[in-house]
């Protein structure tokens, strides 16, 4: 999953140019591993759906449609 690098050193920059190694710099291990791989999961059924029912779409979008035009009456 998403590896996040911390700064170890205050004073210095995150990016480090390529080629060169990056002392000072601690890679902390995925904190939201699982709300991540959730989130991959729900897009990936998403668009599963998508492709499976498209007429699914077009009747959320009905509802949502439905629901504002009479919040605004």
């Amino acid at each position: 999953m998403t590896q996040h690098a911390r700064n170890t050193e205050p004073e210095t920059a995150l990016g480090a140019p390529a080629g060169i190694d990056a002392r000072g710099r601690d890679v902390t291990r995925g904190r939201g591993g699982r709300l991540e791989l959730l989130g991959l999961t729900l897009a990936a059924g998403a668009g599963v759906l998508f492709v499976a029912r498209p007429e699914f779409y077009e009747a959320v979008v009905h509802i949502f449609a439905t629901r504002a035009a009479s919040l605004v009456h």
